[in-house]
């Protein structure tokens, strides 16, 4: 490989929809690996070819079994992001039952295919588990930075991604809609997005590498004497994510448009820090300025995409404890006794805020007992319980 970028010999032939599979002959924890969601992110693929290959190589005992799914086939074949649409953003419950109703329909478009596709494998997976279920969503960014994971912000995600030794973003899943891993969290299962690290960046095909032999270890999957060198994999990912806060909060999103003519501005870095007032990019208005002061996420440097950048801060370690405390002992059930809190009728997970009456720190109170923000309109709020599968309710974290 090419210290600069992934030798182009690395992705010239062509992935299959499954790359591989390993153990299933001994009942334990399925994890189910996903790259390339996004074509131009070959980077995912690679790591889990390698993966494989060593663990068919070294033959270890192992409970459970390795299932890895290439996401969008046809445009990571062909080295672009997507044909028609964003595959990431297409996993929304009106667009599935969509998918429902015209499943004897030739597919309007080449993403409709791919989501068919994957969606068959996936179940066809799941029909075989004989345990836990953990997904890992396989990403790299356009920007240059350190490697993070996202998750939904179950107390099982948390202890698995924290076990990365990367960075983690909590809240995502409130600004971006349709994502495969909104879709894995709402079925319940443990699900944790992993970025290594630029698209095309040697160290990020490496970074993968580390997340998956430490998400098998983790989940029970492998003997930690059986991955190869596990203290060297920790090391490698809390070395290359030095000097970061290890859990951060989305703040804010740039939503962009094909027609905003959106264009960041050169030099900038995942968790750069910016100032309030900072000009970040350029697009036909004008100049693009920092809202607020924190920490720059996911600069946009390709030419496809619906986020500009994000910002984040971080959140103390303090609160993440409270929380899983508050979440252990169900309080969640006194907020329907607050005022200006009722449950939505038809739907036990979720409530209805009266924010002209519940006025204070409602978000961050919602977060702390495990709802997420679900839709807002003036004077009324919906959060939604995170669901989490009946395998994982006794984790502590």
């Amino acid at each position: 490989m090419s210290s600069q970028a992934i030798n182009k010999s690395d992705v010239e032939h062509e992935f299959k929809r499954e790359l591989g599979t390993y153990g299933g002959q001994t009942a334990g924890p399925l994890v189910i690996c996903i790259c390339g969601i996004h074509g131009n992110e070959p980077a995912g693929a690679l790591a889990l070819q390698r993966v494989l290959w060593r663990l068919h190589e070294a033959a270890p005992s192992f409970k459970g079994e390795l299932v890895a799914f290439a996401g969008n086939l046809r445009a990571l074949n062909g080295g672009t992001r997507y044909l028609s649409r964003d595959l990431n953003r297409m996993w929304t419950p009106e667009r599935l039952d969509l998918l429902k109703d015209r499943a004897c329909e030739a597919p309007t478009e080449p993403e409709e295919l791919e989501q068919r596709e994957l969606l068959a494998v996936i179940w066809s997976a799941l029909t075989r588990k004989r345990g836990d279920v953990i997904f890992l969503d396989l990403h790299t960014t356009s920007s240059d930075g350190a490697p993070f994971a996202i998750i939904s912000d179950t107390l099982i995600n948390r202890h698995l991604a924290m076990r990365l030794g990367v960075p983690v973003i909590l809240g995502l899943e409130e600004s971006l809609d349709g994502t495969i891993l909104n879709y894995i969290n709402e079925l319940g299962y443990a699900a944790v997005g992993f970025e290594a690290g630029q698209h095309q960046a040697p160290s990020s095909v490496e970074n993968h590498e580390a997340a998956i032999w430490l998400t098998m270890v983790e989940a029970g999957c492998l003997p930690p004497e059986d991955a190869p060198d596990l203290l060297a994999l920790r090391r490698k990912l809390t070395w290359a994510s030095r000097g970061l806060p290890p859990v951060l909060e989305l703040r804010y999103r740039h939503a962009i448009q094909e027609t905003d003519e959106f264009v960041m501005e050169p030099g900038y870095t995942n968790f750069q820090r910016v100032q309030k007032g900072q000009a970040l990019a350029k697009d036909r208005r004008g100049e693009v300025r920092a809202p607020e002061s924190g920490l720059l996420f996911m600069p946009l440097y390709q030419r496809q995409g619906e986020d500009g950048f994000f910002l984040v801060r971080e959140v103390r370690l303090f609160w993440l404890k409270l929380s899983a405390w508050v979440r252990q002992r169900k309080l969640d059930r006194i907020l329907p006794w607050l005022p200006g809190v009722n449950p939505l009728p038809d739907d036990e997970s979720a409530l209805v805020i009266d924010t002209r009456v519940a006025r204070w720190f409602v978000i961050e109170i919602c977060h702390l007992l495990g709802f997420r923000k679900h839709s807002q309109e003036q004077g009324r709020l919906i959060v939604r319980r995170r669901r989490q599968s009946p395998e994982h309710r006794n984790v502590t974290a």
